[in-house]
């Protein structure tokens, strides 16, 4: 939950849309007065709605979701493979993805297969 300046509200959204990728969002004004309005949506959908319509008056109050599970799973899969990474710079590929699953706490041999498939793709003059 934060608060935001009524006039900063259509770009925060869509910074926010760009940084943190699909989630789901509420935009409240007017909290317990008179005028409360609540919008539910979608970053994105929330800051196409407020770039068009333009700043809202008042006080607003913007939540935002999880994310959903397949965008985290795509952001751990990236924390793994720059913690891969750096541990196959400096050990084998048996203690690299040892070492890794101790600190991630993922099974050894996912880890373990995704760090051969990372080696292979080096090899191969891959990222």
């Amino acid at each position: 939950m934060l608060f935001e300046s009524p006039r900063r509200l259509p770009a925060m959204l869509a910074d926010a849309a760009a940084v943190l990728g699909p989630r789901p969002a509420v935009v409240a004004r007017e909290l317990t007065k008179l005028f409360e309005t609540v919008r539910r949506g979608s970053l994105q959908d929330l800051a196409d709605q407020f770039a068009e319509e333009g700043p809202p008056k008042g006080e607003i109050v913007v939540l935002i979701g999880e994310a959903d599970a397949q965008s985290k799973r795509a952001d751990a899969q990236i924390g793994l493979d720059d913690a891969l990474h750096a541990a196959l710079a400096g050990h084998s590929l048996k203690d690299a993805a040892a070492l890794v699953a101790a600190q991630t706490g993922l099974p050894k041999r996912e880890v373990y297969a995704r760090a051969l498939a990372l080696s292979q793709a080096q090899e191969e003059g891959g990222p």
